[in-house]
C-alpha cells in the first residue's frame, strides 16, 4: 500500500485532479472541432463515415453478449465458470491491457511524488520542462505547429499521409490528445508547489513589515523628547548664527548691485562723451562680475551682458570711426595743398617744382599720439583686426576717389592749353559722337605734355596716401613688437593679452551653439592663463600683423590698377608718340611702380604687365613705321652723295664712345643719355619725306657739314637713305638704352632693319631696280661705289652696334643673338664683295666690248702711207675709260678696295689683251711699230692705276703676258 502523501502533495493532487479535469474539457471540445473539420474533409467518400464512427476511440465497442449456458447447482442456482466469460474476455483484452498499462503509468508517477519535501522541491525544479520534452519525443512536430489547422489542405494531407483508415486515424489523434493532456497536468503539478511557497512567504513578509513600523514610531517619539530636552537650544544659536551670515551675505550682495547699478549709469555717460578708455575700464569691471559668481541668481541683471556688449559695439563703433578718420580722412588738406600747386605748375610751366616732405618728425610724433590710444582700445576688444579689414576696404575706396579728384581737377586745366604737336593730323582719337565729352576722350586729347603732367600729380597724391598708410602700418608693428621703454608699454601688453582672451572666447562662443556665451567664457578663463595665454597673444598678434600689412598691399594694388587703367586709355597713342615723349610716360610710370612697391612691400605685377605690353606695342610700332619710311627712302633713292651733317657725325662719335666706355655703367648711361640731344638735333636736318636738308640756324647761316662720315678714323661718303638708317639705328639703341626689358626685342628689330636695307640694296643698285623705282637711265660705276660705302660703312659700325645693344641681353639669350648677327655681319661682306665684282665684270665687259673691233683696226697697221705711228681708237677708249673709273672709285672707294679692283682689272686686261695680240702678224715693219706703240699706250695705263703699287711691293709684274709680248717685239726687231 502506498504511503500517504503530505499535505501539500494531497493539495497539489486535488488540483491536479481539477486542472485534470479542466484540461480534458477543453481537449475535448478542441478534439470535437478538430474530428468536425475532419469529418468535413470534401475530399473522402461518404461511405467511409459509417466506418470511422465505428472506429472512433471515444466509445468501445459492445460486443454482442450470447445467452450464458451455465448448469445449475445443487441449491438449484445456476453455476457460471470462466469459461462462459472467454468471449467477453478476448473482445476487451485489448482495451483491458491498455487500462493497465496507463494505470501502471500512473502509479508510478505517484510513488515518485511520496519522496522527501527538500528533494521533492529540488526535483521539480530540476524536472520543469522535462514533461513537454517528453511530449515533443512522443507527439510530431507538426501537431505544435501555431498554425495548425486540419481544414488546411496541405495540413490535413501531411497528418493522414501515413495512415489510411480514418479508425486509425482518429485513434492516433486521441493518443496524441492523451499524451499532450498527461504531460501538460504534470507540468502544471511542478510548477504549483513554488506557487503556494511563495504564498508563503508573502504573508510571513507582511506580518514583519507590520512590526518594523511599530518599532520605527518608537523611535521617533524617543528623538523627540530627547530633542526638546538636549537639542534645541544649541540648534537655535545655530539657526541665528547661519540667519546673521545670510543677513551679511545679503549686504554684500546688494552693495554689488548698487556698484552695477551705479556702473551701468556711468557707462551710458561715458559712451555718450565718447570717453572710450573709461567705457573700456567700466565694461571690463562687469565683465569681471559677469565671469565671477557674484550676479549668479540675480534676476534684475539677466540682461547685464546684452548691455555689457551693446556699450563694447558702441565704443568700438567710436573707436572704429575716430580711427579711420585719423588714418585715412585727414588727407584731405594735404591732397588740396598737392593740387593747387599743379595747377599753379600747369598756369606757368616755368615753375619749378618743390619737392613735398610728406612726413616731417613733428607731424609723425604727432600721428603716433592720435593713433595710440585708439590702437590700444581696439586691441583691448578684440576688433583691431576687423576695424584693418574696414581700413582697407575704407583706403582701397580713398585712393580710387583721390585719383578720380585729381582727374576731374586737372583735366580742364590741362586741356585749356594749347595742343602739343605730339601726332600728325588725324591720329587723334576722339568720341564716335563727336562731341568729345568722355572722359576717356578727354584723356585721349590730352598731350603727352599734359598727360605726364597729370601723372606726375596723381603719383604725388598717391605717394601722400600711401606713405600716411605706411606710417599707420608703422604704429601699428611697432606697437605689437616693441615697446620696451614707452609710457604705455604695460597697456599695450595688456590689452594685446586681452584682445587676445576675448577673440578666443568669440570664436568659441561661435563655435558652440548649445552653451550660454557666459558658462562659455567662464570655462575659458579658468583654462586659458594657465595654459595658453601666450599662444592666444601669439595668434592675435600674427592676425593683426596680417590685416595690417594686407591694408597696405591693397591701397598699392588699387592705385597700381588705377594707374594702368590710365595708361591703358591712351594704350592706342602711347605706341605713336616720339621717343622722348614715350619715354617721360614710361618713366615716370616706373617711378611710380619703384616707389609704390617700396612702400607697400610687394610687386605690382598687374602694372608691370601693362608697362610692359605698352613699351613692346611702342617698339612694334616705332619699327613699323621706321620699315615704312625706310622702303620708301630706298625706293626715292637716286644714290647721290650728300654732305653729312655734324649731328650724324655727333651719333657716330657718342657711339664709339658708348662701345669704348660700356664698363661704367653710370658713364654709359649718361652718354646714352646724349643719344636723345643728337637724334633731336640731327632730326631737324631730316624732312617729312626723309631728306637731309643744310637748314639754317635763326641768324640765317648754313649749319656746318662734312664731305664724309669718319668712323674709326676711316671716311665714308654717304647717300640719303645711310644717313637716315644711321639715324634709325641710333633711335633703337635709344629705345635699348631706356626699355632694357625689351632689349631682345630691340635687337630682332634692328637686325631686321639691317637685313631689309641689305637686301633693298642690292635689289636697287646690284639687281638695278632703281631704274623702275627711282626713274635712274642706268646703274653707273658711281651708283655702285655710294652702295658699296654705305654698306661698308654699315658693316664697319656693326660690332659696335653689337657691344652696344647687348649690354642689356640676358647671358642665356646671347648666344641666338650673337649668331644672328654674325649671319647679317656676313651678308653686308659679301655684299660689299659682289658690288666690287661687278664694278670688275663692267671693265670687263667694257673691254670685250672693244676687243671686238680690234681685228679691223689690226688690217690698217700694214700701210705704209702713215708717217706717225699714234695709239690706235681701241687703246685710247680703253684707257680712257679706265681712266675714269679710277677717277670715280679713288674720289669715292677706300684705296684698299680700288686697288683690289684695278688689280683684277689688271689681270682681265693682261690675259684678255694679250690673247688678242697673239695672233697678230708683225712680219712688216709698221705692224710690228703699231702693236708696240699699242701695247707699251695700255702698260703706261696699267701703269698709272693703284694697282700697281701691291704689284711693286710684291715684286711681281705688274702685267706680265703684255710685257712678254713687249719684249718678244723688241727681241724681232733686233733680229732683223
Amino acid at each position: 500500500m502506498d504511503p500517504k502523501p503530505p499535505l501539500r502533495s494531497a493539495k497539489l493532487t486535488g488540483n491536479r485532479q481539477n486542472s485534470s479535469s479542466l484540461l480534458s474539457k477543453t481537449l475535448s471540445d478542441a478534439s470535437t472541432q478538430n474530428l468536425s473539420s475532419i469529418l468535413n474533409n470534401p475530399h473522402v467518400s461518404d461511405s467511409s463515415w459509417s466506418g470511422w464512427w465505428s472506429s472512433s476511440s471515444t466509445a468501445v465497442q459492445i460486443p454482442d453478449f450470447a445467452p450464458l449456458s451455465g448448469t445449475k447447482t445443487t441449491s438449484g442456482g445456476v453455476e457460471i465458470s470462466r469459461s462462459d466469460f472467454a468471449s467477453y474476455l478476448t473482445s476487451v483484452s485489448d482495451q483491458y491491457n491498455r487500462f493497465e498499462d496507463i494505470r501502471n503509468h500512473s502509479n508510478n508517477e505517484r510513488s515518485k511524488d511520496s519522496k522527501d519535501d527538500v528533494n521533492y522541491a529540488s526535483d521539480c525544479y530540476d524536472r520543469v520542462g522535462e514533461a513537454l520534452v517528453e511530449c515533443l519525443k512522443e507527439v510530431p512536430a507538426l501537431y505544435f505547429k501555431e498554425d495548425f489547422a486540419l481544414e488546411d489542405g496541405g495540413t490535413f494531407r501531411a497528418a493522414c499521409s501515413s495512415v489510411g483508415d480514418n479508425d486509425v486515424l482518429q485513434e492516433k489523434l486521441t493518443q496524441y490528445l492523451d499524451v499532450v493532456e498527461v504531460h501538460l497536468v504534470k507540468e502544471i503539478s511542478l510548477r504549483s508547489n513554488s506557487f503556494f511557497e511563495a504564498q508563503g512567504q508573502l504573508e510571513d513578509l507582511s506580518l514583519k513589515i507590520v512590526e518594523g513600523c511599530g518599532r520605527i514610531r518608537e523611535l521617533k517619539e524617543k528623538i523627540r523628547v530627547l530633542d526638546g530636552d538636549l537639542v534645541d537650544s544649541a540648534r537655535q544659536i545655530q539657526e541665528l548664527k547661519v540667519t546673521r551670515g545670510d543677513l551679511l551675505a545679503l549686504q554684500e550682495k546688494l552693495r554689488v548691485v548698487l556698484y552695477v547699478n551705479q556702473s551701468l549709469a556711468a557707462l551710458k555717460l561715458l559712451v555718450a562723451s565718447a570717453d572710450c578708455a573709461g567705457a573700456l575700464d567700466v565694461t571690463d569691471d562687469l565683465k569681471h562680475f559677469l565671469n565671477g559668481d557674484q550676479l549668479t541668481g540675480l534676476h534684475c541683471f539677466r540682461h547685464l551682458e546684452d548691455h555689457v556688449a551693446a556699450a563694447i559695439n558702441s565704443v568700438n563703433s567710436i573707436l572704429s570711426a575716430e580711427f579711420l578718420r585719423v588714418s585715412v580722412n585727414d588727407a584731405g588738406e594735404k591732397d588740396a595743398v598737392i593740387l593747387s600747386k599743379a595747377k599753379a605748375r600747369i598756369a606757368s610751366p616755368g615753375t619749378e617744382e618743390d619737392n613735398d616732405e610728406y612726413w616731417d618728425q613733428e607731424d609723425t610724433s604727432s600721428f603716433h599720439d592720435r593713433l595710440l590710444p585708439l590702437i590700444i582700445g581696439l586691441l583691448r576688444t578684440a576688433k583691431l583686426p576687423a576695424v584693418l579689414r574696414i581700413y582697407r576696404d575704407t583706403v582701397i575706396s580713398d585712393m580710387k576717389t583721390a585719383i578720380k579728384s585729381v582727374v576731374a581737377e586737372l583735366l580742364p586745366v590741362l586741356l585749356a592749353r594749347p595742343l602739343d604737336s605730339d601726332f600728325k593730323s588725324g591720329d587723334r582719337i576722339v568720341d564716335s559722337d563727336g562731341g568729345g565729352s568722355s572722359l576717356a576722350n578727354k584723356l585721349r586729347n590730352l598731350s603727352s605734355e599734359s598727360f605726364v603732367q597729370l601723372l606726375e600729380t596723381i603719383f604725388k597724391i598717391v605717394q601722400a596716401h600711401l606713405l600716411r598708410a605706411a606710417e599707420v602700418k608703422k604704429v601699428i608693428e611697432w606697437m605689437m613688437s616693441n615697446l620696451d621703454g614707452h609710457y604705455a608699454a604695460d597697456s599695450v601688453a595688456a590689452a594685446i593679452a586681452n584682445g587676445a582672451l576675448t577673440a578666443e572666447i568669440s570664436s568659441a562662443a561661435d563655435g558652440q551653439s548649445g552653451p550660454s556665451s557666459l558658462s562659455t567664457r567662464k570655462n575659458l578663463i579658468k583654462v586659458s592663463p594657465a595654459t595658453s595665454s601666450s599662444n592666444l597673444s601669439k595668434n592675435f598678434r600674427a592676425d593683426v600683423l596680417r590685416e595690417n600689412a594686407e591694408a597696405v598691399f591693397a591701397a598699392c594694388d588699387a592705385a597700381h590698377g588705377r594707374w594702368a587703367k590710365l595708361l591703358g586709355v591712351r594704350a592706342l597713342l602711347h605706341p605713336k608718340l616720339r621717343l622722348q615723349d614715350f619715354l617721360n610716360i614710361y618713366n615716370v610710370s616706373q617711378e611710380f611702380v619703384t616707389a609704390t612697391e617700396k612702400i607697400g612691400g610687394r610687386l605690382g605685377y598687374s602694372i608691370r604687365g601693362t608697362l610692359q605690353s605698352q613699351a613692346k606695342a611702342f617698339v612694334d610700332f616705332q619699327h613699323e613705321s621706321r620699315m615704312t619710311k625706310l622702303k620708301a627712302l630706298l625706293d626715292q633713292e637716286t644714290w647721290v652723295e650728300v654732305d653729312v651733317p655734324n649731328e650724324f657725325q655727333a651719333i657716330v662719335d657718342s657711339l664709339f664712345r658708348l662701345e669704348s666706355d660700356s664698363e661704367d655703367d653710370n658713364h654709359s648711361k649718361s652718354i646714352a643719355n646724349s643719344y636723345n640731344e643728337v637724334v633731336t638735333s640731327s632730326a631737324e636736318q631730316v624732312d617729312l619725306n626723309g631728306q637731309v636738308n643744310n637748314t639754317k640756324t635763326k641768324n640765317g647761316q648754313a649749319k656746318s657739314s662734312a664731305h664724309l662720315i669718319s668712323f674709326r678714323g676711316v671716311g665714308y661718303h654717304m647717300v640719303n637713305c645711310g644717313l637716315i638708317l644711321l639715324k634709325m639705328l641710333s633711335e633703337y639703341i635709344d629705345m635699348n638704352n631706356f626699355l632694357p626689358a625689351l632689349s631682345s626685342e630691340v635687337i630682332h628689330r634692328v637686325l631686321e632693319m639691317l637685313k631689309f636695307f641689305n637686301t633693298r640694296t642690292c635689289q636697287l643698285v646690284l639687281g638695278a631696280g632703281a631704274m623702275q623705282v627711282s626713274g635712274l637711265k642706268s646703274i653707273t660705276s658711281k651708283h655702285l661705289a655710294l652702295a658699296s660705302q654705305v654698306i661698308s660703312f654699315v658693316h664697319a659700325i656693326m660690332p659696335e652696334i653689337r657691344k652696344v645693344l647687348f649690354l642689356k641681353v640676358p647671358e642665356a639669350r646671347k648666344g641666338l643673338l650673337l649668331s644672328e648677327i654674325g649671319r647679317v655681319s656676313q651678308d653686308y661682306k659679301v655684299h660689299r664683295d659682289e658690288i666690287h665684282t661687278k664694278l670688275v665684270q663692267i671693265m670687263r665687259e667694257r673691254l670685250l666690248v672693244h676687243l671686238r673691233g680690234l681685228p679691223q683696226i689690226i688690217e690698217t697697221w700694214s700701210r705704209v702711207d702713215e708717217t706717225e705711228i699714234q695709239p690706235s681708237q681701241f687703246a685710247k677708249s680703253l684707257t680712257k675709260e679706265v681712266g675714269y673709273l679710277q677717277r670715280v672709285l679713288s674720289r669715292t672707294l677706300h684705296e684698299a678696295d680700288v686697288q683690289e679692283i684695278f688689280k683684277e682689272v689688271t689681270i682681265i686686261f693682261d690675259i684678255q689683251i694679250s690673247d688678242a695680240f697673239a695672233h697678230v702678224d708683225i712680219s712688216t715693219p709698221q705692224a710690228k711699230a703699231r702693236l708696240n706703240c699699242e701695247i707699251q699706250h695700255i702698260l703706261g695705263c696699267i701703269k698709272s692705276l693703284p694697282s700697281a703699287k701691291l704689284n711693286i711691293e710684291s715684286g711681281i709684274p705688274i702685267a706680265g703676258q703684255l710685257e712678254a709680248l713687249v719684249k718678244r717685239i723688241s727681241s724681232a726687231e733686233s733680229d732683223q
